[in-house]
């Protein structure tokens, strides 16, 4: 059975760092494309980063590139989110999210695509 479970989630300070982890089972890892989600209060949910099915190409929203990062460590079947310079903006859950299938460019956009979730992971961004 595929499981994605988040954890890392936590309560820090603008300008802090945070680092998600999306533990995972039931699938080949290493040749799976992931995503990153996120849902803030009151709003839908939204996209944040990608790693491709090969693991080399990586992708972000605009609004967090430059601060977070995605990488995988297939040792431990863990998917990770790196979040440095944390803004208040950034206070949501976030949810790993695996992709169903072979994709090509712009692969992340369509979210009927997914076809597993975690239970997500709260992150607030306050002083």
């Amino acid at each position: 059975e595929v499981q994605l479970v988040e954890s890392g989630g936590g309560l820090v300070q603008p300008g802090g760092s945070l680092r998600l982890s999306c533990a995972v089972s039931g699938f080949t890892f290493s040749v799976t494309a992931m995503s990153w989600f996120r849902q803030a209060p009151g709003k839908g949910l939204e996209w944040v980063s990608a790693i491709n099915s090969g693991g080399g190409t990586t992708s972000y929203a605009d609004s967090v590139k430059g601060r977070f990062t995605i990488f995988r460590d297939i040792a431990k079947n863990t998917l990770y989110l790196q979040m440095n310079s944390l803004k208040p903006e950034d206070t949501a859950v976030y949810y790993c999210a695996k992709y169903a299938g072979p994709h090509g460019s712009s692969w992340y956009a369509d979210l009927n695509e997914y076809d597993s979730w975690g239970q997500g992971t709260q992150v607030t961004v306050s002083s």
